[in-house]
């Protein structure tokens, strides 16, 4: 087998909704060639391919595996990496540069869509860290399923609000769209009969969303940080229509924990049992499932290159 360990393998995802997909890959490849990395390039056809491509790029024995793309393409990716026999899994290093319409995990770690030029920089210098990869047990029919996650698993409200921001921004580049659906949210405040157990407790109780968080949860977990082994997360009860506007605020300025309809928590592991006519989100993908859920974390699973 060829030595390809030394050599870049990029999964290129165009962002949705661009008409010119291939002009943001022109910019980032004559960067590429001035920077003089060496690297094979792939890219998805469409929202199925990029596990598969990923795994591919494993498997021809590449090591330094660079997304570029959004929230979505990095969870495909992770699940090809985890997927991975773990004496592999250790030689892998993961970087990326944004171009999704969401970009939650790449804005934790100060990663700018338009600076594709420093985060190509970053994976040159090859800081790298190990970082927690948050896992999801369930059941799809009669098959028992595991899916990975980088940021976080959303249950009812949070999952709805989070689709409709990406429908929204597939329209073009509309940064009110965010906001725009958080608002939706909490304006018709739909409760849940929801039933989970986490640190020997079990919680039975009418809650509006909960979100486990590995990282910060599209701003639900803002003190969660993918790499102290432990989940985030909130629980969110319906507020009283005076709240709205508090909590929006707290959430757009990373403050939620303050609001005082969230109590949080901090977990190993967390038991969804039961939650009726819900959504559930994985890091900004629906997830078709039965309950009960299962949701732990694998601490410093990956190798991830960090900025800075």
């Amino acid at each position: 087998m060829t030595d390809n360990s030394e050599i870049w393998g990029i999964v290129y995802v165009p962002k949705a909704g661009v008409s010119n997909s291939q002009k943001r890959w022109n910019q980032i490849r004559e960067y590429l060639e001035f920077r003089k990395v060496k690297y094979d390039y792939v890219q998805s056809d469409d929202v199925t391919s990029v596990e598969r491509l990923t795994r591919l790029l494993i498997d021809s024995g590449h090591r330094t595996i660079v997304v570029v793309g959004g929230d979505e393409a990095l969870n495909d990716a992770i699940n090809a990496i985890m997927f991975t026999p773990r004496e592999i899994r250790k030689t892998l290093y993961l970087g990326i540069v944004p171009n999704g319409i969401g970009n939650d995990f790449a804005d934790f770690w100060g990663l700018d869509t338009e600076q594709y030029k420093k985060a190509v920089h970053w994976i040159i210098e090859h800081r790298t860290r190990t970082i927690d990869v948050g896992y999801c047990s369930y059941r799809e029919g009669e098959e028992q399923k595991v899916r990975y996650f980088l940021m976080a698993v959303n249950i009812g409200l949070g999952a709805q609000a989070i689709r409709l921001s990406d429908i929204c921004k597939r329209w073009g580049k509309i940064n009110p769209s965010y906001l725009w659906a958080i608002y939706k949210l909490f304006k018709e405040r739909k409760q849940y009969k929801m039933r989970f157990r986490l640190n020997s407790e079990e919680v039975s109780e009418k809650i509006m969303t909960l979100c486990i968080g590995n990282s910060r949860g599209y701003g639900l977990t803002p003190s969660a940080v993918p790499y102290n082994g432990w989940l985030d997360v909130s629980q969110v009860r319906r507020p009283k229509g005076w709240q709205t506007f508090r909590g929006l605020y707290l959430l757009l300025h990373n403050q939620f924990l303050n609001y005082e309809q969230v109590k949080p928590y901090r977990t190993k592991q967390v038991e969804i049992l039961q939650s009726e006519g819900s959504m559930t989100c994985l890091d900004g993908r629906t997830l078709v499932h039965s309950f009960p859920l299962t949701i732990s974390l694998e601490p410093g699973a990956v190798n991830f290159i960090i900025p800075g």
